[in-house]
């Protein structure tokens, strides 16, 4: 087979922008990107932004939201500097990292096993990354960093089990599906285990974490959640274009040019990899990775993963949540943890009433 060069004129090569969609073109290389989606990313970061201005300003120490924008240029009130930097800022970073890490490795693999359920909560992969680092907080006395490894081996060993058992000329969606919500039933009777054999202390200790808890977060957590972006967003968002041919089944992805099993397993690989970095950061914070893709379609109207407005999605749920805890209880204690699980179990009930009244359930 030869490779034959194009050589009709590039007009008739160009993608035409519609109203809809717009491409950026630069020498060689061209983005097409879709309009709605982008100015629904730049909204959904104005808004993270300000609610984590008014997470930091939010305390027994209260700053307005103009003292906390001159704090962090370094021309604020006395005292501070301390408050805002030492105390507050890094659990406002950690909740806008650990929501963007959510919502794109729920875009991931609700795409991949085209279910709304496919969740890395609900499949068990965050239920391995959970385990994984139980195991290093109780059993080893670990800290941040020793977690964050544990984290990643637990959540990385599940994958690996999950996608084995699973596959049979391919893994599909619906296998994938119910082979992770069996192994999520076992890591949990592993982690009730895990507590059995823990002192009061630590399991104390471990419960509060595996809430989904911001509480007592420093620069390290941030440092864990900001390298697993760094070094996996631009892994999902090359992948992403395959993530929509994907969903039109297998055998068109191949006839598209598309290696099915090899781009699904590095995009486990990177979902996973994502969820076992917030893991590690914050806890599993429930719910997140489910209703951010969800409503993020909702709002951009568009087909396919929507990969980065389900993350910016979910940075925006977490932040506000934080925001919530701080706010209705007067204090930071309250596990973020909660409020998303109350909200994420409001807005599946909201979804299965709305499936029943159109006579889908």
């Amino acid at each position: 087979m030869s490779l034959v060069q194009d050589e009709r004129p590039r007009a008739r090569r160009e993608f035409r922008a519609g109203p809809r969609h717009g491409l950026l073109r630069t020498g060689r290389f061209s983005l097409r990107y879709d309009t709605r989606s982008l100015l629904v990313c730049v909204v959904l970061a104005l808004v993270a932004a300000c609610a984590m201005v008014l997470a930091i300003g939010t305390g027994t120490y209260e700053l307005s939201p103009l003292q906390v924008v001159r704090t962090l240029a370094g021309d604020g009130p006395p005292g501070a500097e301390f408050i805002v930097f030492d105390l507050r800022l890094p659990r406002a970073l950690v909740a806008l990292l650990v929501g963007f890490a959510m919502g794109m490795a729920g875009a991931v693999f609700q795409s991949l096993t085209r279910n709304p359920l496919g969740s890395p909560d609900i499949t068990g992969f965050g239920n391995g990354a959970s385990a994984g680092a139980l195991v290093a907080i109780i059993l080893l006395d670990a800290g941040a960093p020793q977690t964050a490894i544990g984290a990643v081996c637990g959540g990385f060993a599940t994958a690996a089990a999950v996608y084995l058992l699973a596959f049979k000329r391919g893994v599909h969606g619906y296998r994938l599906v119910l082979v992770g919500i069996g192994a999520s039933a076992v890591l949990q009777a592993a982690t009730g285990f895990l507590y059995v054999r823990a002192d009061i202390g630590k399991a104390a200790q471990a419960a509060s974490w595996m809430i989904g808890s911001l509480n007592a977060r420093d620069f390290g957590q941030v440092r864990i959640a900001a390298l697993g972006l760094v070094v996996l967003v631009p892994v999902v968002l090359v992948y992403a274009r395959r993530l929509t041919m994907l969903e039109m089944g297998d055998d068109t992805a191949a006839a598209l040019g598309v290696p099915p099993e090899r781009s699904r397993l590095v995009l486990l690989c990177a979902g996973t990899g994502l969820t076992a970095m917030a893991v590690a950061a914050a806890g599993p914070i429930p719910f997140v990775a489910m209703a951010a893709p969800q409503l993020a379609r909702r709002v951009t109207r568009a087909a396919g993963p929507n990969v980065l407005p389900a993350a910016w999605t979910g940075a925006v749920l977490v932040t506000v949540a934080d925001l919530a805890t701080q706010r209705i209880t007067g204090s930071a204690l309250l596990p973020v943890g909660v409020v998303t699980g109350v909200a994420g179990g409001a807005h599946l009930a909201w979804l299965l009433r709305g499936e029943r009244r159109a006579d889908r359930l």
